[in-house]
């Protein structure tokens, strides 16, 4: 994976607790969104994990270049940030990034971001997940009735309970299904809704006014 922060002592930090697991190796470290678009590209990491506030090229506009929906082969992007209701947050998410994470959100939740945006899922910091895309869903047009569908009434229960926040193993125990069941859902509602995660299969959700 990559880091791209400008702050070498959070670069330094981020390293010492990734490159202690032993199924993530950090391949490079950048100073700046300009530098982190080049050794993504050049290296092609598995999950590069950026600052979202950066001299020159900031983290937003770098995740778009390199994870954008113009973008043909999209690198997986986990976004870093002081702020829990940075303005940015939410075009960071239509830029791409799969998962957003607060700095102090510790090494845990940091190393579980990262495995779920190797594996194609995308994590948002429990803490802020409700309050992020309720935020962001008061800004967008709430629809007065929920729009036609093409999810059948499981796929909706499992929709709504990602918007909610919840996690795989949350959902198995509120839904009383199996885990390949969860997954399965999941991948069905991101074919039929057009997305190319969890974040914004929750983002669909609350602007289509299923979540409130």
């Amino acid at each position: 994976m990559l880091i791209a922060d400008d702050q070498a002592l959070v670069r330094a930090g981020f390293r010492l607790i990734l490159d202690g697991e032993p199924d993530i190796e950090v391949v490079g470290e950048a100073a700046d969104g300009d530098q982190a678009v080049r050794l993504a590209r050049q290296l092609r990491p598995d999950v590069t994990l950026m600052d979202i506030r950066m001299p020159g090229v900031d983290g937003l506009r770098a995740t778009e270049l390199l994870a954008g929906p113009d973008v043909p082969e999209p690198l997986r992007v986990v976004m870093v940030t002081t702020f829990g209701l940075d303005e940015n947050v939410h075009a960071a998410l239509r830029a791409g990034a799969c998962g957003f994470l607060l700095k102090d959100a510790g090494p845990n939740l940091l190393v579980e971001a990262v495995h779920a945006a190797a594996h194609g899922e995308a994590l948002v910091s429990p803490a802020i997940t409700t309050r992020l895309l309720a935020h962001y869903a008061r800004r967008a047009p709430r629809r007065v009735t929920p729009p036609e569908s093409p999810l059948t009434p499981r796929e909706l229960d499992v929709v709504k309970a990602v918007a909610r926040g919840e996690t795989n193993d949350e959902i198995c125990r509120s839904l009383v299904v199996s885990m390949p069941t969860v997954k399965t859902h999941i991948g069905a509602a991101k074919r039929k809704l057009g997305v190319r995660n969890r974040t914004e299969i929750a983002i669909w959700a609350w602007e289509s006014g299923l979540v409130r």
